[in-house]
This record gives structure tokens, sequence and C-alpha cells, in this order.
């Protein structure tokens, strides 16, 4: 027979008696797959191993909607075999890279081939366990690498913001600073006395306070008085009223003001005395919007630092608030549109032992798939409630949200690996595993998860003080 030398050879079963061998090659079937076609597909059902006898085939898995090549498997390789034994679907697709020519054999029948050769059993044993903890390796370096793309166009699309305020305020400023400059030269023209310099000097100060914070106005009020004031300036020979309206509104300028400005400059100055005030507010606001887009940028630039822990030892005292409140400005691009975020935190929470940048990846995994699913539920009024609390030696957070809930049969796999609800291409099914190993197994902690229809909640338990094995 064609296939008992081929199987003979391959470690699988290699010690099964030759009427054994006889009988598996009886009922294997050989299947020819052409180069680029699909043998199956991530998600399927695994009723199949398959043996390679020729050509090579390319074990592929979609992770954020790229393909992921885990593996090739070449002739004398086994391949399919884990979701066969485990009876689970398949957690990846296999593709023909050229004409290739396999063996397959039905679950039946490897369980049968299992129970008759202990070799085989142990075998294969050593086969799907060195390819779980490759393939997990792979995925998890491939999680991690996509979640920093995903971070970097997220703080890219945080920064660009700013950015674009400071540079559209710095352009602002250098046509205001040059109007401004003219304007100053015909208030040197007009020759101010010292009183009349020290009243100016002291509306510049008022303008200078104000240009912080436009005051609190109903839009109707807002409109009438910049009418009244327009009709007064434009009486006053204000050229662009309109404008200088506007900023003396800003300004909260009343009757008092308009009266003593009148009175202390005589016709001719006053025009030049409004518009000096109109260029000093505007210079002053887009300084002020200068220094807000700035402490922005570097907000996020300082969440940014801490959210990673640069340059700090692997276990370290860990703020537990401060990282919760990095995670969100991390993740601020896919909440802040329709996601309200609740915080309660205990003030008197103190901070804890802890690998700091690895909590901050626990943060990170279950709020990213709350939002997920409040999006795709597509929940009235989304919220997630942060909540902290301490009992005795521990510390608890629970991350809260008011989405469709885990379903009852899910529920105990979450922290499966490779187990993910979210579409094929979506999820690796990685991160709620990794959470678990950095809770349970790094900080000698604890994760209970409870979820209805409206209400999932996350309480992770965290010990005050955390002791580094050797």
């Amino acid at each position: 027979m064609a296939n008992f030398d081929f199987l003979r050879k391959i470690p699988l079963f290699a010690e099964l008696p030759e009427e054994d061998l006889q009988s598996l090659c009886q009922i294997v079937v050989d299947v020819h797959l052409p180069a680029g076609e699909v043998l199956f597909e991530e998600g399927s059902t695994g009723d199949k191993a398959y043996i390679v006898r020729t050509g090579e085939v390319e074990i592929i898995k979609m992770s954020q909607n790229r393909e992921i090549l885990l593996a090739k498997r070449g002739p004398g390789e086994v391949f399919g075999e884990i979701a066969l034994m485990f009876d689970t679907e398949r957690t990846a697709s296999v593709r023909a890279r050229v004409d290739t020519d396999l063996v397959s054999i039905g679950r039946e029948d490897l369980r049968l081939l299992l129970k008759l050769s202990p070799t085989a059993a142990a075998s294969l044993f050593d086969i799907m366990l060195s390819r779980l903890q490759n393939t997990q390796n792979l995925l998890k370096q491939s999680e991690k690498m996509a979640q920093l793309g995903t971070f970097t166009a997220g703080i890219a699309h945080e920064l660009n913001n700013p950015a674009a305020a400071v540079q559209r305020s710095a352009d602002q400023l250098n046509t205001v600073l040059f109007a401004s400059a003219h304007t100053f030269m015909r208030m040197v023209r007009e020759g101010l006395t010292t009183h009349q310099q020290q009243v100016l000097e002291r509306y510049v100060r008022m303008t200078q306070e104000r240009a912080k914070e436009m005051p609190e106005m109903d839009p109707l009020v807002r409109s009438d008085r910049e009418a009244v004031l327009e009709e007064w300036l434009e009486a006053h020979g204000v050229e662009e009223a309109w404008d200088c309206a506007s900023t003396l509104v800003n300004l909260n300028f009343n009757d008092g003001n308009l009266e003593e400005l009148s009175t202390e400059f005589g016709p001719q100055q006053l025009p030049t005395i409004i518009d000096w005030l109109n260029n000093n507010y505007t210079v002053f606001n887009l300084l002020s919007e200068l220094r807000q887009g700035a402490v922005r940028i570097s907000g996020i630039i300082k969440a940014l630092k801490s959210y990673t822990y640069l340059d700090q030892a692997p276990i370290l005292r860990t703020n537990i608030h401060q990282g919760l409140d990095d995670t969100l400005i991390i993740l601020r691009h896919k909440l802040k549109n329709d996601i309200k975020v609740r915080r309660e935190y205990d003030p008197t929470l103190p901070e804890i032992d802890a690998h700091g940048s690895e909590l901050n990846q626990v943060w990170t995994n279950i709020i990213d798939n709350a939002a997920d699913a409040l999006h795709e539920a597509n929940t009235p009024d989304a919220t997630i409630t942060l909540r902290t609390r301490q009992e005795g030696q521990w510390i608890i957070v629970t991350i809260e949200d008011n989405g469709p809930g885990i379903s009852k049969e899910n529920l105990p796999r979450i922290f499966d690996t490779f187990f993910t609800t979210k579409p094929i291409g979506q999820g690796t099914g990685l991160g709620l595993e990794i959470s678990y190993n950095i809770v349970v197994v790094k900080h000698k902690g604890d994760i209970r998860v409870k979820s209805e229809p409206g209400k999932t909640e996350f309480e992770i338990w965290l010990p005050k003080e955390l002791k580094e094995e050797d």
C-alpha cells in the first residue's frame, strides 16, 4: 500500500503493529490541495487531522483584521489535531503554499489509534503541547504589536487635535500681533497723558484676566448685548464695530466701563483705544489657547510615559488610580464619542506593590472589551464605571459596564486561551487570559466576574504587598 511506507516513517505511527498500521491505511483518505486553496477556515468544525505527504501548507490566524502566519507544515508533519482532540472549532485556517498532497484521518480513528499505541499518544501529546506554547507566544507578541499599533493611532489622534490648535493659534497670533503693532503706533501719535496711560493699563490688565475664560451667557442675551454695543461703537466712530462689540461682551463690559472710556479719552482717541483693547484681548486669548494646547500635549505624553512605566523596576509602588486614569487617556479615542466614564474612587486607597505596566495592560484589556461590547450592542446611555475600595490587605478594582452582558454558556470560558466572543479576525482570545495570568499568577490576586444583561462586572483583587519571587 502506498500509504504504508509513508505512515511508518511518521513518529506518530512508527510503533504501531503492522496489522494495525495496515488497518489504518484502509481508513485514511488522500486529499489533494492545489496551491492557494484553503483546506479549512478558522472557526470551522474540527473533524479531521492531516499529515502532509508532499508540498507545504501555511497555518494562518486573523487578528485585528490582518493575517498572522503561525507556522508552515511540510512533508511528514501533522496538523489539525488540536481541534480534533479537544472537540473545538478550528483556531486557525490552513492554506496550501504549493500543490500539496495530504493524508487525512477522522476523529474516532485517531482516538482509536491513541488507545492502541502509547507511543503514538505520547508523540501526539508532545506535538500538541509544543504547538500550543509556540502559537500562544506568537499570538501574544502579535497581540502586543497590534495593541501598540492601536495605541499609536489613538495617541496620534489625541495629539493631533491640540497640535492643530497650537498651530492655528500661532498663525492667528502672527496676524494679530502685526495689527496690534499698527494700532500701537496710532496710539503713540495720539500722545496719551500719564493719567490716560494709567487708565489704559488698568483696562489691559482686566483684558488679560478676562481673556482666560469666556463668560457664561444665554445666547439671546449675548446677541442683544452685542447689538447694543455695536450701535454704541458705531456712534463713536469705531471701525469694525461688530468685531469689537463681541470682544467687549466677552470682557463683560458694562455701561460704567463705556462711560469711563468715553470720558477719559477724546473722540479722536476712543476708536484707537477700543481697537487696542480688542487686539489685546485677541492676543491674550490666543496665548491662552496655546497654553491649553501645550498642557494637553504634555498631559498625554506624561500619561503615556506613566502608562508604560519607562525605566522603572519590575515591582514598584503603584498608584492604582493613576494607572486607571492613564489608561483612560490612552483609550480616549475609543471612549469619548459615545461612552460615559464614571469614577468612584476610594480617596484613602494606598499605593501598592505591583508590576505597574502589566496592571495597566489588565485595565486596558477589560476596558477595551467593555467599550467593544457597548459599541457592538449600540447600548443606550453607554457607561463604564470604575470603582476602588479596600478590604483588609486587599485592594479591589471594579470595572463595570451596562452592555448586553456575557451569556451563561460563555462566562465559564472567558479566561480560556484563544476563546473569544468577538467576530473572527477581531480578537485573538488572549486578552483576558493574559489579564488572568498577570493578576492571579504574577500578583497572587484574583479576578471575579459577574454578568447579566445590562451589567457586567469585573472585580480585580490585588494584595497591598507583593514579594518578588526568586
